[in-house]
This record gives structure tokens, C-alpha cells and sequence, in this order.
């Protein structure tokens, strides 16, 4: 008996759960980097490189999901991609700022 395999895994196509997933990765990545449970000494990492580019490529991918015509889907997926957006301002910040 074969399995199907999920859409997660085949790169080629479009998934907005692997965007997503990618997205609170990198952010919970972020945090980690900057030392997120102590909160009174933040520090900058040069690692924090990593999570920038992956916030890149999660936007990538659920950009990939954008539809031409208009519909709640397509509502669903710019509200994703302003998230992300905000995802990778704070992994630019840590990115940058403290470092």
C-alpha cells in the first residue's frame, strides 16, 4: 500500500502550510538567536543570517499561492504575506541591530 505524499514535501508545488510552518520557524529561529528569555540583555548573532533568508523564502512561497482573480482565498494569502513581512522586519532587526 503507497502512501500519497503531502504537498509539504514536493518543493514544486504550491502550499501555503510549508510557507507558513517556514514562517513560525524562522520567527521562533529569531527569537532563540537574540536570546529571547532573557529579555534585559538581548544579543545580536552573526547567525541571524540564516533566519532572514529562510523569512525570504517563506514569503516566496506563499506568494506563490497568489491567485489572479479576486476571492477570500486571495484575502487569506495577503494577510499571510503581511505577516511574514512583519516576520522578517523583526529578523532584520535583530539582524541588524544587534549585532
Amino acid at each position: 500500500m503507497a502512501f500519497p505524499r503531502s504537498p509539504i514535501f514536493r518543493l514544486r508545488q504550491r502550499s501555503l502550510v510549508r510557507g507558513i510552518l517556514l514562517a513560525l520557524g524562522t520567527l521562533a529561529a529569531s527569537l532563540c538567536l537574540a536570546g529571547y528569555p532573557h529579555l534585559e540583555a538581548p544579543h545580536g548573532s552573526r547567525w541571524q543570517i540564516l533566519p532572514v533568508l529562510a523569512a525570504g523564502w517563506a514569503m516566496f512561497e506563499t506568494a506563490r499561492c497568489h491567485r489572479r482573480r479576486w476571492s477570500f482565498y486571495q484575502a487569506g494569502v495577503l494577510i499571510l504575506l503581511y505577516a511574514e513581512l512583519m516576520i522578517l522586519a523583526l529578523a532584520l532587526f535583530f539582524w541588524l541591530y544587534l549585532l
